[in-house]
């Protein structure tokens, strides 16, 4: 088996809501909630934060959990899990954003899956079925579009797919998790930023605009990313 690393970039400035990484939920800091559920993944031989700030290092640090200090001028999560993975070494990088606390092992067990049993893709992430018309026009929860064969076509905070004539008929909204091969996680960060990443900023359409291809796994669970401070009391009354 592959040896899969599983890296969370985390830093302290998110723009909408700075410091929601270190925020308080359940007695511990957000970034632990998300380090012990990946670290009980199976397919993972080893769980790091890549970060650029100290406050997050230490209280990462606090925890007993692994961190890496990164460079503050990456231009998304996954260049700075790209300069970490330099570091941990590792056939398989999985990328599983710093502000999912809700996490399911198991889905991050089946992106990896995912990312072995499909060699025409380079990158294998997840998504879940939405009913929620609000959830649906909301630009914090990225939409992604698949073709036949669970492959990305792609990902937007507009409300994708346009229903012309009928009644919203949901939607598939992206989990913050990514699996990458080596090779190409090292190739990603030197590929230049594109125009459609810039305007939506999502950094997984860079891969789209240079042609590779994304594979997307639906698992039966839905995990909430933290965005805002309403996301931060929704997780904390459901960790009740």
């Amino acid at each position: 088996m592959s040896d899969v690393v599983a890296i969370i970039p985390a830093r302290f400035g998110s723009t909408r809501f700075p410091g929601k990484v270190i925020a308080d939920i359940d007695g511990k800091p957000l970034i632990r909630h998300v380090y012990e559920r990946t670290s009980r993944a199976a397919s993972v031989s080893r769980v790091v934060v890549a970060t650029d700030d100290k406050r997050v290092a230490d209280a990462v640090k606090g925890f007993g959990g692994e961190v890496i200090m990164t460079s503050p001028h990456h231009k998304s999560g996954t260049d700075r899990v790209a300069e970490a993975a330099k570091i941990t070494g590792g056939d398989i990088i999985v990328n599983v954003q710093g502000d999912e606390p809700l996490i399911e092992p198991d889905v991050i067990d089946a992106v990896c899956t995912k990312l072995r049993d499909d060699e025409e893709i380079v990158c294998s992430t997840a998504a879940s079925p939405v009913a929620e018309k609000a959830v649906y026009e909301d630009p914090n929860a990225v939409k992604v579009v698949l073709d036949r064969h669970g492959r990305a076509l792609y990902f937007t905070r507009s409300p994708v797919p346009f229903y012309r004539d009928d009644e919203f008929g949901g939607a598939y909204i992206h989990a913050g998790i990514y699996c990458f091969r080596r090779t190409f996680l090292e190739r990603y960060a030197s590929l230049e930023q594109t125009h459609l990443e810039k305007a939506e900023k999502l950094e997984q359409l860079r891969i789209l605009e240079h042609g590779y291809r994304i594979g997307v796994v639906l698992p039966d669970s839905r995990s909430i990313g933290v965005d805002t401070k309403e996301d931060l009391e929704t997780v904390r009354q459901l960790m009740k």
